[in-house]
């Protein structure tokens, strides 16, 4: 199956997708504290997700949205961060991404989630045209409620829209 500008449409598990990128914090992506800067992570967080929905969709992707940062724990000089996406699910032309971060202790040999995020891409052609992307196959409990979610966020995100649209003619 292709769509109409020749992407190929069959769907596919999140696993085709999931993507996973290392980054050692060094002292230009801190803050005074040492503290990984909050504005880098979301860089990185933008750049993973972007591997996932690339992998996906098979065609060049744009940062549509991002939702629900959540930073949770600080990251610092030397740690090592490991960034995993995946896709959650795939609409008609745009796909919500899932990313979570994780400071590995390499010599400890734990790990702990220190941030997670939203983002929403959409698939374009060469010429910034919209096309449609492959659905998602979600094969386990998890990933089905992620699909599910992924719906659901979709809403809330329509019908903010919504309402900013009409606040704008008021």
């Amino acid at each position: 199956m292709t769509s109409h500008d020749g992407h190929s449409l069959t769907p596919r598990t999140v696993k085709d997708s999931q993507s996973q990128m290392a980054e050692v914090v060094l002292p230009n992506d801190t803050n005074p504290l040492g503290d990984l800067l909050g504005g880098r992570l979301m860089h990185l967080m933008d750049i993973a997700a972007a591997l996932a929905a690339h992998r996906h969709s098979r065609s060049h992707v744009v940062t549509a949205s991002m939702d629900h940062i959540d930073f949770l724990a600080p990251v610092h000089i030397g740690d090592l961060l490991i960034l995993k996406s995946s896709i959650n699910r795939a609409f008609n032309t745009s796909m919500e991404v899932g990313v979570k971060c994780w400071v590995e202790n390499y010599i400890a040999g734990t790990t702990r989630h220190v941030a997670s995020a939203y983002l929403t891409f959409v698939a374009v052609d060469q010429h910034g045209r919209h096309h449609q992307v492959p659905h998602v196959i979600p094969e386990n409990e998890e990933e089905k409620r992620r699909y599910e979610d992924a719906g659901r966020r979709r809403e809330v995100r329509k019908q903010e829209q919504e309402r900013r649209k009409l606040a704008k003619k008021a």
